[in-house]
């Protein structure tokens, strides 16, 4: 396999987030499906997603075609090789040693979930780190298989200044405003809101992560 192919299975490249460590992989916020019922309820984690605005949103109507094809190529047989082939051939821009599943949208299907463990088995050097707020397919999942060590699930909490549940093998993140931090606290918003060199998003010894609003 090419990168060439490799990004025409995907639907589009590694996404490199200025504020990120690693190079990221994203769907478009318009395809969540838990955070676009959350959008418009004040005071949840998603009100006001910053995915949809900005860079994100700047041509509405060719990313929405391409963000629909990215989805539907998730069902490509050979999208979990294409994706770890990218993986295993970054440049040295970011940091290799991580990654992190999409910088905006989120789990599809327990099927995509199941690509994203296979394109861990295939990258078994790299830690990745999956935030989201489908539970049910990462606990349908969990019913009948276990996670490779190498990645580290977070529940996202729904609202902010709230915990998400945690369950077994699955650690959790929220949002809080002034002080109410629920476990370890994260530091970014000391430096304009990037990520630093804790890389603790992706330590499973960490049960919960507490990001500041902003």
């Amino acid at each position: 396999m090419t990168k060439k192919e490799a990004i025409k299975i995907i639907g589009g490249n590694l996404s490199a987030t200025s504020k990120m460590p690693s190079y990221s992989i994203n769907l478009s916020a318009l395809d969540c499906i838990t955070g676009s019922k959350l959008v418009n309820i004040k005071n949840s984690v998603c009100y006001g997603c910053y995915a949809l605005k900005g860079n994100y949103a700047r041509y509405k109507h060719p990313q929405k075609m391409q963000a629909s094809n990215k989805v539907r190529n998730i069902n490509n047989e050979l999208w979990s090789e294409a994706v770890a082939y990218l993986i295993n051939n970054q440049d040295n821009k970011k940091d290799k040693d991580y990654f992190r599943w999409h910088d905006s949208g989120d789990l599809q299907s327990l099927e995509h979930l199941k690509k994203i463990v296979e394109v861990c088995k295939l990258t078994p050097n790299v830690k990745h780190w999956l935030p989201t707020r489908e539970y049910k397919f990462v606990k349908d999942f969990l019913k009948h298989n276990n996670l490779p060590g190498n990645l580290t699930i977070r529940f996202s909490a729904h609202m902010i200044d709230t915990a998400a549940s945690a369950v077994n093998g699955v650690q959790t993140s929220s949002v809080h405003k002034e002080t109410n931090v629920i476990g370890i606290e994260c530091k970014s918003y000391q430096h304009n809101n990037k990520c630093n060199d804790c890389r603790l998003c992706w330590n499973k010894s960490i049960d919960n992560i507490s990001y500041k609003y902003h």
